[in-house]
């Protein structure tokens, strides 16, 4: 079996659910031996940098990384991990060969992001008669991109951005919780609470804005999703809440929604990196799925439902690496 890595990075932003993974860059040194470094072991690093902060009282830090959810959604948990702490302002980020492509250069001194990049590996031609596909994932290496604020040159070219109002969004999630079988419903009952999940049905209170509402049902939506009914003899209330409310969070952000709220009401474990990387790989998958269908407009075709699926293929690989 013959092996490779890519040599270059896409520029990426995420602003749609099609937007491009970025798969790899070149080094900042590409004479120095690669140091080894799974995908898992640089999610633990960056944890422990989160809960360190956390425990300092640096809320901010959590702030930062469900922001890198939300806008680098394409990526590993364990790279919008590494790119919220290295760089939190990071919006758009590219291998240095990408940049050139588009008339930018990085600025004399930058530091790159590193992030980690499959090597992936060419089956030979008996290995192709058995398995299909061409190509096989050997491992990680660690690559650098760097931010457009690293960089000068010509300016870019207009990016697809989010348009509309939160009615847009609102509609689409609940054709989204329709397609999941979930019944949706609006009563005084549940007053003073905002919105109830419970079973296979959604409760909503009736006279908040598109934006309350919308929000409302992506929380109540997450805790079905994230099947907080299973959980409630493993988790604690805090626990579910938090979860939920990073869902929320992640997706508002992904949609241009202030989260305000949300993100005031984040509130993690103490120390315990295992169930802190649970929770943040479980508010990744559902937040990206519920972004993929609120970023499209056909929000049940069949791309949609594959492009997320290899979301969380991607993750599910870059945690065990």
């Amino acid at each position: 079996m013959s092996y490779q890595s890519k040599s270059n990075i896409s520029f990426s932003k995420g602003t749609s659910a099609s937007t491009a993974v970025v798969v790899a860059s070149t080094s900042e040194n590409p004479k120095q031996p690669q140091q080894k470094q799974t995908a898992q072991q640089l999610v633990r690093e960056n944890v422990q940098y989160l809960i360190e902060q956390l425990e300092a009282g640096h809320s901010e830090a959590l702030t930062g990384f469900l922001r890198a959810m939300a806008v680098f959604r394409d990526y590993s948990l364990s790279n919008q991990l590494a790119i919220a702490r290295q760089r939190p302002t990071a919006s758009r980020v590219a291998g240095m060969y990408a940049w050139n492509q588009l008339g930018r250069y990085i600025n004399k001194g930058e530091k790159g992001i590193a992030i980690l990049a499959p090597v992936v590996g060419k089956r030979t031609k008996r290995e192709e008669e058995k398995d299909k596909n061409g190509t096989i994932l050997l491992g990680f290496r660690r690559v650098y991109v760097w931010a457009e604020e690293q960089t000068h040159g010509l300016p870019l070219p207009e990016l697809e951005k989010v348009t509309g109002d939160a009615g847009v969004y609102l509609d689409r999630m609940r054709e989204w919780v329709a397609a999941q079988g979930i019944t949706l419903e609006y009563t005084e009952d549940i007053s003073p609470a905002l919105g109830m999940a419970y079973a296979t049905n959604i409760s909503i209170l009736p006279g908040q804005s598109e934006a309350e509402e919308l929000t409302t049902l992506i929380h109540e939506a997450a805790h079905l999703a994230l099947k907080h009914g299973n959980r409630r003899t493993n988790t604690t209330k805090t626990v579910r809440e938090t979860e939920t409310e990073a869902v929320a969070f992640v997706v508002a952000q992904g949609i241009g929604i202030n989260a305000s709220s949300s993100a005031s009401y984040i509130q993690l474990y103490h120390g315990n990196a295992t169930l802190l990387i649970e929770s943040l790989e479980k508010v990744q998958q559902t937040a990206a799925v519920m972004l993929a269908a609120l970023l499209t407009e056909d929000n049940l075709s069949q791309e949609a439902t594959e492009e997320v699926e290899a979301v969380q293929t991607v993750t599910t690989e870059a945690s065990a690496a």
